[in-house]
């Protein structure tokens, strides 16, 4: 439907593949046959603002930034419960987790539906992101994070554009948000090992970014953990452990409602419910 829209555009060029080979491979086609400084890659499920190409190709004049990503929104934020919930957790993740780490240089992973890469950079290290392995066989997840830690490894610094607005359609059903989420959990983990030599090349924060995401998770799931040999071995209520999730869970949605000045982040807090009962459970099986 895009191409029959634009092909008598002058402007724009089309390339057809035989067959689906995959987000990696048709990208490694537009790039190589692209021309400019600057590659944008945008979702085909993605809605850009009309200033998103020029606020990330701003950013971009520096030639030590390598990628650039704009923030992430539901586009159909309003549909039901669940897509409202990570249209919340797209927030949280873009100007608290990618605003902090852009502070310090280095976004450990600029989102596939909008983000800007230098072109000169991305063909010194297509042999790499074309030939990934996982398992032996070519990797086909993960994209997007694999190719920022490239980006920083030949070092070149993430940026993170929090008013280039990005709409993207997100999951309305948990089973396909599950799915989802196993996706990125395998990436997460598998990345976050790649980018382990590259730490003491980058600032300490990220270090401690690294070591809280991946810490903090453990630490969760040893709390519900133990909530639940208590109940199982002594029939008594952990309230000590559920007053303690439940008031961190307080603490971190009333500050987001006060940052995003809206009082709907308070309702972020079923998020909490969902991580402990699904996403942990998850995560650790992508792990294993």
């Amino acid at each position: 439907a895009q191409r029959a829209a634009y092909v008598d555009d002058e402007r724009f060029n089309f390339t057809i593949l035989a067959k689906n080979v995959g987000k990696r491979k048709a990208q490694i086609a537009a790039i190589t046959q692209s021309s400019g400084d600057l590659i944008l890659n945008v979702d085909s499920d993605t809605t850009i603002a009309p200033d998103v190409v020029s606020k990330l190709a701003h950013k971009m004049r520096d030639p030590a930034v390598g990628a650039a990503m704009g923030q992430m929104k539901a586009s159909n934020q309003a549909d039901t419960w669940l897509t409202r919930l990570i249209d919340m957790e797209y927030w949280l993740a873009c100007n608290e987790e990618r605003a902090a780490q852009a502070r310090f240089g280095a976004v450990m992973c600029c989102c596939g539906p909008c983000a800007m890469y230098r072109r000169s950079a991305m063909l010194s290290l297509l042999d790499q992101y074309e030939t990934q392995l996982y398992r032996g066989k070519p990797s086909d997840f993960g994209e997007d994070r694999h190719l920022t830690i490239l980006m920083l490894s030949a070092g070149f610094r993430t940026e993170y554009v929090p008013s280039a607005i990005a709409a993207t359609v997100v999951p309305d059903t948990m089973g396909v948000y599950l799915r989802q989420q196993l996706r990125w959990a395998r990436s997460t983990f598998r990345d976050t090992l790649l980018a382990l030599p590259l730490m003491p090349g980058l600032d300490r924060y990220l270090t401690l970014d690294v070591i809280g995401q991946n810490g903090g998770l453990l630490l969760l799931a040893l709390s519900v953990l133990t909530g639940i040999g208590q109940f199982a071995l002594t029939a008594t209520v952990p309230w000590w452990t559920i007053l303690m999730i439940g008031s961190m869970t307080l603490v971190r949605c009333s500050v987001a409602a006060y940052r995003a000045r809206q009082l709907r982040f308070l309702g972020f807090a079923l998020h909490t419910l969902v991580n402990i009962f699904l996403l942990i459970p998850l995560k650790a099986y992508a792990l294993c």
